[in-house]
């Protein structure tokens, strides 16, 4: 062992070197407390190393954020209850409020769900796509009860976006997966938003770039009869009432929250939001549809598709002003506004 050192002893010439020096010599190799640094979240790119990272930290219980073409969702397994645990504590999100479980085909939604025709000749028609199936839970679903919050039904969606597609099957098992950002607040269509509201508080984030639709999936309930509108989002109403050949009921104000978006206030700025306005007040800034002068214009052609996709972005850029409050130009009421202006009304309501 002449002239060599040990990997003992250059541990412990290393300790020496490095320990606090003070007046008590049986203390100087001691550690010294320190305050852990906040977990960083790493940015995963979008190809099949960054996949499989994903997809790794997901299936040992951690949580990442992955886009949609709706949003960018905060994933985790939505078999494992503490996974399911972290995303309500990553959040700040009220364990009533549930979760979709998101999956990589249609064979999986029947497995998790007491499966019909009628979600059958949905699934076919707008699959994979904006639009989630809120249905009975199978018997043997094997999902975590937090992502229900213990309601005898299960929100599922197969999502469009390739890159949460390979993710999906990646991982092997439904990932249950709300908004990520901080509960309540503006929804996130960039990684970058996802970085600004939850960095430290998750693993990773899969950065696939600006989500295309830009407003969260539809919901549709098919639990009872008839079938119920429970969030209006990318997959307009009357496109799905065409399809079912019936009307759908909308989920009145005051009823018990039966899936995701249904709280009175959610997808919030900072500041304060003004509906309908045609101008703005001192301190406020306009964000504008069709052709109007404004701080930010949705669509300066009146397009609701090309507004719906910019929203949440527009409400992330003007809240950064750090105005008083955002005035927001009246939007049409009809397909894909309905969803636009659901979102903005949660988001001038009464905090």
């Amino acid at each position: 062992m002449s002239g060599q050192i040990g990997d003992a002893q250059l541990a412990l010439a290393y300790t020496g070197l490095h320990a606090p020096r003070n007046r008590n010599a049986a203390s100087e190799l001691d550690p010294v407390p320190q305050t852990p640094p906040p977990p960083v979240t790493a940015l995963l790119l979008p190809n099949a190393e960054g996949i499989a990272m994903a997809a790794q930290t997901l299936r040992e219980g951690g949580l990442v954020a992955f886009p949609t073409e709706t949003v960018y969702g905060l994933g985790g397994d939505a078999t494992n209850d503490l996974a399911v645990a972290r995303i309500f504590e990553a959040k700040g999100r009220p364990r009533f409020n549930p979760l979709i479980a998101h999956v990589a085909d249609i064979a999986a939604a029947r497995r998790l769900t007491k499966w019909s025709d009628r979600a059958e000749a949905v699934a076919q028609a707008f699959w994979p796509g904006p639009l989630t199936l809120v249905l009975p839970l199978a018997d043997a679903h094997g999902l975590s009860p937090l992502v229900t919050a213990e309601l005898p039904s299960v929100a599922v969606r197969l999502p469009a976006h390739p890159l949460a597609r390979a993710l999906l099957a990646a991982v092997g098992r439904p990932i249950a997966a709300p908004s990520a950002n901080p509960s309540g607040r503006i929804s996130p269509t960039t990684a970058s938003h996802v970085m600004a509201g939850l960095s430290g508080r998750i693993a990773a984030v899969l950065d696939g770039g600006p989500c295309s639709v830009g407003v969260e999936s539809t919901i549709l309930g098919l639990t009872e009869d008839q079938p119920a509108l429970l969030r209006p989002g990318g997959v307009p109403a009357e496109v799905l009432e065409t399809l079912l050949g019936q009307p759908l009921r909308r989920h009145a104000p005051g009823e018990a929250v039966s899936a995701p978006g249904q709280l009175a206030s959610h997808y919030a700025p900072g500041a304060r939001v003004r509906l309908n306005a045609h101008d703005c007040a001192p301190g406020e800034v306009l964000l504008g549809f069709g052709p109007m002068e404004c701080a930010l214009n949705l669509s300066p052609k009146g397009d609701l598709a090309e507004a719906a996709a910019a929203l949440f972005s527009a409400l992330h850029s003007l809240d950064a002003l750090n105005p008083a409050g955002i005035a927001i130009a009246p939007i049409p009421d009809v397909g894909l506004g309905r969803a636009i202006n659901d979102r903005l009304a949660r988001a001038a309501a009464p905090r």
